[in-house]
């Protein structure tokens, strides 16, 4: 199958202006100026007039609850699974799948058949071994054979500190634990990375610090979510990213002041990233811990909010779309993934004035068109 793509205005998520892309199979193999009848004589080929539209990267979710969360109020609180029209309607094409606070009656088996549905469905799916608990659960007894081993496990995640929520571990415990997750992207040629899930108690990003400043441990195999708790923790943040870590922040109604708010605490933009949570829970306790409310994490805040940040004074589109796009892909090491680029997977959006999805590509197939979604899952 060969798509060319005619006269877009390419953010690659650098703005490389009006161009020709051309799509053959799964990948992107050439940006340019391209005839026609170069591709038109072509069998099972296709020329989209794609003028007056934007093409961006497809998104990069490295936090998504695919499999379901929650459980904080009791059995009756597990939030759902994803379904796949609402990952590819929000312009994510690739997602990473985790744990949340019940490593208990979810399991990683379940977890990694969810992403192997998904990517059956039409969309490129990676998980973290682990949860919020330590010492880890993991698929094979260990995090360091689950991530060589197992193909679409990238590290460990979400590990929960300074979180009533969190097991409390010592910084030695988390050490060994980064250390293994490392270790096994070194083995395996991936990430390795260990995701942080940082809760809202004063310790905030002091662990992590301590891992940085008293361990061997690679900055950038850390990666902190949940950063915008409170204007301490940001500026802890900027502090954490400054030393090598990667940290994200959980898109939602503060997203576009935050991202302004790390700016002028001088925050290094590309160490920051953008995150949905999807389906995961959004408990609100009260100052004893005892829960009061929950709400379920959308896919399509994410969305929403790259195109709030792109308004941000001294920011551009550019900017806001490598935090969902190249900057995930290179905390991720998915070389493949986050640009318009040649021998990139054609991972690719095109979008109106309204910002609305006219036409969406994941791996070369057609996902979305005039803002509706062209794949669903099994029982949608």
């Amino acid at each position: 199958m060969v798509t060319l793509l005619q006269g877009a205005e390419v953010f690659a998520p650098e703005r490389l202006g009006q161009q020709d892309i051309l799509i053959e199979g799964q990948q992107i193999t050439y940006i340019g100026e391209i005839p026609v009848e170069a591709v038109s004589d072509l069998p099972n080929a296709s020329v989209i007039d794609a003028r007056g539209l934007t093409v961006v990267p497809g998104f990069i979710d490295p936090h998504v609850h695919i499999a379901g969360g929650g459980g904080e109020g009791g059995y009756a609180n597990r939030t759902p699974e994803i379904l796949v029209s609402d990952i590819v309607s929000a312009g994510v094409t690739t997602v990473v799948g985790c744990m949340g606070t019940d490593g208990v009656t979810r399991s990683h088996a379940d977890l990694l058949a969810k992403a192997r549905g998904l990517e059956a469905d039409g969309i490129s799916t990676y998980i973290y071994t682990g949860s919020y608990q330590v010492p880890a659960r993991t698929l094979t007894g260990t995090v360091v054979d689950d991530v060589v081993l197992i193909d679409k496990v990238i590290g460990v995640g979400e590990v929960a500190i300074s979180d009533r929520r969190s097991f409390q571990p010592t910084v030695e415990a988390l050490a060994e634990l980064v250390s293994h997750s490392h270790v096994g992207g070194l083995l395996s040629g991936k990430a390795g990375v260990t995701h942080f899930h940082v809760g809202p108690y004063s310790s905030r990003l002091a662990p992590l610090h301590r891992l940085l400043d008293e361990y061997p441990i690679a900055p950038q195999a850390v990666y902190a979510t949940h950063i915008t708790r409170s204007t301490e923790l940001l500026a802890d943040a900027v502090s954490l990213a400054a030393k090598g870590a990667t940290v994200d922040m959980t898109a939602g109604s503060t997203t576009a002041e935050s991202v302004r708010d790390y700016i002028e605490l001088g925050g290094d933009l590309t160490r920051l990233t953008l995150s949905s949570d999807a389906n995961g829970s959004l408990p609100e306790f009260d100052a004893d811990g005892r829960l009061i409310g929950m709400e379920v994490a959308k896919q399509t805040t994410l969305y929403e909010k790259v195109w709030e940040c792109a308004e941000l004074p001294g920011m551009d589109l550019a900017q806001a779309l490598a935090l969902v796009t190249s900057n995930t892909a290179d905390a991720l090491m998915l070389g493949h993934k986050g640009r318009i680029r040649s021998g990139c997977d054609a991972d690719i959006l095109l979008t109106d004035d309204q910002h609305t999805i006219q036409l969406a590509f994941s791996r070369g197939q057609e996902i979305v068109r005039n803002g509706e979604p062209q794949i669903r899952g099994t029982f949608e």
